[in-house]
């Protein structure tokens, strides 16, 4: 299904560009992963705690737990070559270690979420608006937290016309073939990072930024998968900050931080708690 949709146009190959980014992973990339769990998570590590990565892409974040020391860590995703990138880094770091499951399965499939049962901490970075079904994964996505348990997840920010161009963008990107995708990336590169490199240059320090995103993105990534991923990220859907708290507020969950990405192109971050006395 998933390589139908990918051929169609309907689908970017998220798995293919997990699989390049984690040739450039190092231990400075993996430790700032785990310093972001930890600041909006609020604590410094994970341990008695049990952890789904809901969509685990490279598996970054899900490495970033065990070495956090979640008691327990489950990883999924609906795309195979995610997956593959999830287990290359479990038997690159934790090969013999049994606290660390992963295997392919869908946030939209009701039934396969209520067979794993709930968890102490879920986690779901950049994925529910690439479902093509985003409120029904973040209603699914609710069955996972334990009462008392939180639920960190990040959604694209709407804003308006703009958004809509964007996805215009998207589907161009990922109909035109293989060999034409530059066409939009190379404009989209030159975009987003023309002026800050011309800044840089400017200021006798060429390529800093670049060198240095990793560090000043807060959560280990590449400048150049993200760029990738943003550009062919697709499906596409957004929501204004606003709707992602009253979604969950008239769940039982408590708001307890946000991070905004001040209106712009990007993610909004929300950690919220399930209040004890719900499900």
């Amino acid at each position: 299904m998933i390589q139908k949709e990918i051929k169609e146009g309907a689908r970017f190959e998220f798995g293919k560009n997990w699989e390049r980014f984690i040739s450039c992973l190092n231990e400075e990339r993996i430790k700032i992963a785990e310093k972001s769990l930890c600041n909006m998570l609020m604590c410094d590590d994970l341990k008695g705690k049990s952890f789904i990565d809901v969509g685990c892409g490279s598996g970054l974040f899900s490495l970033a737990a065990v070495r956090l020391e979640a008691e327990y860590v489950y990883s999924f995703d609906y795309d195979p070559q995610s997956v593959s990138c999830c287990l290359k880094l479990k038997n690159l770091f934790f090969s013999n270690i049994s606290r660390w499951m992963i295997e392919e399965g869908s946030v939209l499939d009701e039934d396969y979420l209520k067979s794993l049962g709930t968890f102490d901490v879920v986690y779901s970075w950049g994925v529910l608006h690439h479902t093509g079904a985003m409120w029904r994964a973040l209603e699914n996505v609710s069955l996972l937290v334990k009462n008392g348990g939180k639920l960190y997840i990040s959604i694209y920010n709407d804003q308006g016309k703009i958004s809509q161009v964007w996805r215009a963008v998207k589907i161009a990107y990922n109909k035109l073939p293989t060999g034409f995708k530059f066409l939009i990336l190379w404009p989209a590169f030159v975009g987003f990072w023309g002026l800050t490199m011309i800044k840089d240059i400017l200021r006798g320090k060429p390529f800093y930024t670049w060198r240095n995103y990793s560090r000043k993105s807060t959560r280990g990534m590449s400048f150049y998968y993200d760029v990738i991923d943003w550009i062919g990220g697709f499906p596409f859907e957004v929501a204004k900050p606003e709707e992602i708290f009253n979604f969950y507020r008239n769940k039982g969950y408590i708001l307890e931080k946000l991070k905004t990405c001040g209106g712009k192109i990007g993610c909004n971050e929300f950690v919220f708690t399930l209040s004890n006395q719900n499900k």
